[in-house]
């Protein structure tokens, strides 16, 4: 690709993240240059958050019918499996899987509840508790 063919489309991470691309000058060389975006790969992203924010949507429904723990939510949110959350937070796989059970999260430590919350960045309060459902990414 030459330098003044690199993709300038802007998407969902404009003012966020360039991408880099090697590509050739007018004298041949290989050089840097940034991109904002690129169409096929700005649809492509768009489309998996939208199926991130299915799964999450769905998760919180699941929570809603108390079929679940806020916790499930919060891993669905964050993209995080039982065992991710398990070395993120330190507790094992089985208290995890016992945790995301509806009422589980009642009958965790408040140190596991901190560890929780600690591997998601957010507090305690909001652990226990759904977002709005506005407010997922993209």
């Amino acid at each position: 690709m030459k330098e003044k063919e690199v993709p300038q489309d802007d998407g969902m991470l404009q003012g966020k993240t360039r991408d880099l691309y090697y590509v050739l000058d007018e004298n041949g060389n290989y050089v840097n240059a940034l991109s904002t975006g690129w169409e096929p790969k700005n649809i492509v992203m768009q489309q998996a958050w939208d199926i991130i924010n299915e799964a999450v949507a769905g998760v919180r429904d699941q929570v809603l019918r108390n079929e679940a723990s806020t916790l499930l939510y919060h891993m669905e949110k964050n993209q995080m499996d039982v065992k991710l959350l398990s070395q993120y937070s330190g507790v094992s796989k089985a208290k995890i899987k016992e945790h995301i059970r509806p009422g589980g999260l009642e009958k965790a430590t408040q140190a596991e509840k901190e560890a929780y919350a600690d591997s998601f960045r957010i507090s305690v309060e909001q652990l226990l508790k759904l977002d709005d459902p506005d407010s997922h990414h993209a």
